[in-house]
């Protein structure tokens, strides 16, 4: 019995799994005929295959399942985004990405939690909890929308790689703040900055040795035995950067971002691939991440939750109206105008305002904060749904036609 029941819910998982490719296939073609990102109309038609609507997959938010998907599939578009970011304009505006990743952060959460304070009346605890889950910027979401328009460099390269970045920092404040909420402590400025440096640099140092290895094993003249197997040395080299760097307590999506970019750019570490095994092994890092979004945002859709949405619709919708108009712009213009060496226009600094959206993270983040049953959990995760369905569907739609507005857009 306990076999027969075994197989019936392997047998109906490999249906939804079907369905969600079928589904997500004939929705990427939609996406491009409407010229909008795929990940868009994933999150649309989630909503409309969820338990609110049509009922066809209801895959519950904290299943293995769904927590599989979730960390290896952000995990495989954060790499494939660092494998196109160049160094080159990665050092123009270093500074610039590491200042927002960090204090940008703290101001984003300050504003948001003010805005929800006074507009839903929360306790202040409470509105700080929201302000730090909504903080982050998402990779989840960034790096498919870069991925499809082409941006200026390093506009498009400053905001992938801050939404890396900053995840760590986000979930530090988050739940130092819950601590505190608790009752299980009190803030520490000094370990919370102790802590970041600790997540930051264990990150970078654990994405940066298995890049160097990856690239050396399928590149290197000489013993480069792997060079066949390169797409499964990706798939082995991700899944090890996170779990090492989540093992260490640090930050496997800065992990795995950073092993993109050491794979991305191994002529600056003196390897070279032959141009026919580099083809290959794009294609099949496009195509497994256009699966990893199809996964990630169809079910993303499929557990909105419309009942507690509706509870706090009118406040939600006026938090992130603040969040994204206000918050985002200050933190942008304070952030990036005092760095020199970038050197930032003003059309590239409202495009930054612009680009904010807020996805997978700040939703697993309300997901565990409702698990932990923490203060105002189910405030926190329905303004959390709100700020993630408005995000993507007027930011991420409006991204092209703003980029071609202000002369950022890169023609085809």
């Amino acid at each position: 019995m306990e076999s027969s029941a075994a197989l019936e819910l392997a047998k109906h998982t490999l249906l939804l799994f079907g369905i969600i490719l079928a589904v997500g296939t004939f929705s990427g073609l939609l996406a491009r005929i409407a010229r909008v990102p795929d990940v868009v109309v994933f999150l649309l038609i989630g909503m409309l295959l969820g338990p609110g609507v049509l009922g066809q997959v209801d895959i519950k938010a904290d299943s293995a399942i769904n927590q599989l998907i979730l960390i290896f599939g952000s995990s495989y578009i954060l790499f494939d985004g660092g494998a196109s970011i160049r160094l080159k304009v990665l050092k123009e505006v270093w500074i610039t990405v590491v200042v927002i990743s960090t204090i940008g952060v703290l101001i984003t959460g300050a504003i948001t939690g003010a805005a929800a304070y006074y507009v839903l009346g929360v306790p202040v605890i409470v509105a700080l909890l929201l302000g730090a889950t909504l903080a982050s910027t998402d990779p989840a979401t960034l790096v498919p929308v870069f991925k499809q328009i082409r941006i200026k460099d390093r506009v498009a390269q400053t905001v992938m790689t801050e939404s890396a970045f900053n995840d760590a920092m986000g979930a530090i404040i988050t739940f130092t703040i819950l601590g505190i909420a608790m009752g299980a402590g009190e803030f520490s400025a000094g370990d919370a900055v102790a802590d970041l440096f600790k997540q930051a640099l264990l990150g970078i140092v654990i994405g940066g040795i298995l890049g160097y290895l990856a690239a050396f094993l399928i590149s290197h003249a000489k013993f480069g035995f792997l060079a066949e197997y390169a797409p499964v040395v990706t798939l082995m080299a991700v899944i090890g950067a996170y779990m090492s760097a989540d093992g260490l307590h640090s930050s496997g999506f800065m992990a795995v971002f950073v092993f993109g970019i050491m794979l991305g750019n191994q002529e600056s570490l003196g390897f070279q691939r032959a141009h026919h095994d580099e083809n290959i092994l794009e294609d099949y890092i496009m195509t497994t991440a256009l699966i990893m979004r199809m996964f990630i945002f169809i079910l993303l859709g499929t557990q909105v939750d419309f009942a507690l949405m509706n509870q706090y619709l009118l406040g939600g919708v006026a938090v992130a109206t603040v969040f994204m108009l206000v918050a985002r712009p200050v933190t942008v213009f304070l952030c990036a105008l005092p760095d020199r060496r970038a050197k930032w226009s003003l059309k590239e600094m409202l495009f930054m305002c612009w680009t904010r959206e807020t996805g997978v993270i700040p939703g697993a983040l309300a997901g565990m904060l409702v698990g932990m049953k923490a203060p105002g959990a189910k405030i926190i995760a329905s303004v959390t749904f709100i700020a993630i369905l408005m995000t993507i569907l007027i930011q991420a739609t409006t991204t092209k036609w703003l980029a071609k507005k202000l002369d950022l857009l890169v023609e085809e």
